[in-house]
């Protein structure tokens, strides 16, 4: 995984609620940012299952550009899911260490 990418992590805390947003294609959003954490999770493996499954993703033409690199990442979190890796510990851990290098 030495070539992998990750789509920028950030946070936006505003009024009691955390919206914690990878790239600018998901977020999660909550009262805490477990809640934002968890909610991001539970979006980023449906969209990792659809694209799977093969239904297809909706990409609105009023929405940034959708990137390769964005497709590969959702493909990868698929792959660990299917295999029974928790991507919560790969993306909030060890995606710290590929952004970081």
């Amino acid at each position: 995984m030495d070539d992998h990418w990750t789509p920028e992590l950030a946070l936006l805390e505003r009024g009691g609620s955390c919206r914690l947003s990878l790239g600018c294609h998901a977020y999660g959003e909550g009262g805490t940012l477990q809640e934002a954490a968890d909610d991001l999770v539970a979006r980023l493996l449906t969209l990792a299952l659809c694209l799977r499954s093969g239904s297809g993703l909706g990409v609105s033409a009023d929405g940034p550009a959708l990137d390769l690199r964005w497709l590969s990442f959702l493909h990868e979190l698929g792959e660990l899911a299917a295999s029974g890796i928790d991507i919560r510990e790969w993306l909030f851990a060890a995606g710290k260490a590929h952004r970081a290098a």
